[in-house]
């Protein structure tokens, strides 16, 4: 991802702005692998050239018809040559224009998009220079009853760099997961968590480090953005960065790390904790990408061997990704009677029905086996049968994520939250590849076994607890860890819950406050890219 920080000239408003939008669950356009600004909702009304339209009656058509965009599909400027590594058959490019792929994209959205009939109709294809800024204007503008943009997630990816995030959730970095807690000078960079087995973790970089120094540009105070993005989002391999940071006792240290191509742990931190009540688990659950299924499945298995009869969910840093991932962790969570025969989740088109799908065949069922993603399909999956879960939530706690709160709760198992409200997207794609861009257009909305899913502003937390950089993840005195524990004890937040991180070695006040006033609006924390942000349909999970 690039693009981390905003214009030096704006620095108090801009920086990190665009990462900010980014984390909530999609962003904006990009091409060759670089997500660019574009995240907010067009500041005009918008436009098409007048082009042929279906027929929109407002029915769903008995037999599929034959899409307007698909005669356009493909159609390339740049035609690629050889196997598409995705499909493993031949590109469909074929020659074309600049306005082949304009019009293909206008014709996709206004037969696939949610909000089709929320586009405005003001500027024309020939206003833009190419299909990815024509894409990013052609959404709605509406917003959600707290004021945000209701689309904050119509975005492109270059198809190559999607293909390898999603097969092998792979990007360029040292193994830190960076977090932002403050966009104003001085700004409070800090590390999540590390990845083990990265270089990051061979020099010890640990959770509440603080980014101090990266390439010789002060990271608090620094405006030589461009080398801060460098030093901390590489995009390539291969290249060694100087970077300083500071530790909660108030030391510093400096480590050398040359970037490579990084993949994401899925699962971390298993282990079950002994309290007076019973033994809870708990899990960090980190992406819903292929290789989630088969670490996910070994944590469940490792879980229901030491006994556990509750568990803590730590959602805090999880966008999203496969929701046939979702399904299989909800049902794992579950007990086959509680599961059977309902929906995990239901999809909602528009009302053109564009993929054709009958009404059983949008009602998508909690798994019962695996899917096939990272080990073989059709194995039955663990069950921890549990009544209840406490979910540990913020703001990056986005889409396929936010379909297991509300899946659990649409079978009426209780699900209650512990941190910040969730980022608030129960919206979906089927990303579509057309001539080396990879498009996202909110294509459906996602609802329970009882019909709900209208959470466009998140779900809010049973308890309000700031997340607690100062111990590590899963810690059972971490903050919201802590919290979590309590309330299954003794079914009340604890009193000072909100106001964790008060010591000398933890977070400013100033950063405290700061991060109380981020969760509350759902400002997410992570530097992050769209691609761990979505709910993604695949369909080797589809409804059949």
């Amino acid at each position: 991802m690039k693009n981390t920080f905003g214009e030096g000239a704006t620095l108090g408003v801009a920086l990190f702005m665009v990462a900010g939008v980014l984390t909530a669950c999609g962003g904006g356009g990009g091409s060759s692998g670089a997500v660019t600004a574009g995240t907010a909702a067009p500041a005009g009304p918008v436009a098409a050239d007048p082009a042929p339209t279906s027929p929109d009656t407002g029915e769903v058509p008995d037999a599929p018809p034959v899409l307007i965009s698909d005669a356009l599909s493909g159609r390339c400027a740049a035609p690629r040559s050889g196997t598409d590594p995705a499909t493993g058959r031949a590109y469909v490019d074929r020659p074309g224009t600049l306005d082949d792929e304009k019009r293909w994209v206008h014709d996709w959205i206004d037969e696939t998009y949610l909000w089709y009939d929320e586009v405005p109709t003001t500027y024309r294809a020939s206003d833009f220079s190419g299909p990815i800024p024509y894409f990013d204007v052609l959404r709605t503008t509406a917003v959600t009853a707290s004021g945000q943009w209701k689309d904050r997630f119509h975005y492109t990816y270059d198809s190559a760099v999607w293909n390898d995030i999603v097969a092998n959730d792979v990007s360029y970095g040292y193994g830190i997961e960076f977090a932002l807690l403050s966009r104003a000078p001085p700004y409070d960079i800090r590390v999540a968590y590390v990845t083990p087995g990265s270089p990051a973790a061979a020099a010890d970089v640990a959770r509440g480090d603080r980014l101090l120094e990266a390439d010789g540009v002060d990271a608090m105070y620094g405006t030589d953005l461009d080398t801060l993005n460098e030093a901390i989002d590489p995009g390539v391999g291969g290249v060694p960065h100087a970077l300083r940071f500071g530790r909660l006792d108030g030391s510093t240290y400096d480590a050398i790390l040359t970037s490579g191509k990084m993949q994401m742990t899925a699962v971390m931190n298993v282990k079950s904790i002994d309290t007076p009540t019973g033994r809870v688990g708990y899990m960090q659950f980190n992406t819903h990408s292929e290789p989630a299924e088969g670490q996910l499945i070994d944590a469940v298995n490792q879980l229901k061997t030491q006994g556990v009869t509750d568990l803590v969910l730590d959602l805090r840093y999880n966008g999203g990704g496969l929701i046939g991932v979702a399904a299989e962790l909800a049902a794992m969570i579950s007990a086959p009677s509680a599961t059977d025969g309902k929906v995990f989740e239901q999809l909602k088109f528009n009302r053109k029905n564009p993929f054709h799908y009958t009404t059983a065949e949008t009602r998508y069922a909690f798994a019962s086996t695996s899917i096939g993603y990272s080990v073989p399909a059709g194995q039955p999956l663990p069950r921890l049968a549990l009544s209840r879960v406490t979910v540990l939530s913020g703001p990056d706690t986005c889409s396929a994520s936010e379909s297991i709160v509300n899946a659990l709760r649409g079978i009426d198992i209780p699900v209650n939250l512990v941190g910040g409200p969730t980022c608030g997207k129960p919206y979906g794609f089927f990303p579509k590849d057309n001539c080396g861009t990879t498009y996202f257009a909110v294509q459906f909305e996602g609802v329970n076994d009882k019909g709900e899913g209208d959470y466009a502003d998140g779900f809010a937390p049973t308890c309000a607890v700031v997340d607690d950089f100062s111990r590590a993840l899963g810690d059972p005195k971490e903050a919201r860890l802590a919290a979590a524990l309590q309330l299954r004890a003794t079914g009340a937040c604890p009193a000072a819950a909100v106001g964790a991180n008060k010591s000398a070695s933890a977070l400013t006040a100033r950063s405290a406050g700061a991060q109380l006033s981020a969760e509350a609006r759902r400002q997410p924390y992570l530097l992050d890219s769209p691609a761990r942000q979505n709910r993604i349909l695949d369909p080797r999970a589809m409804p059949h």
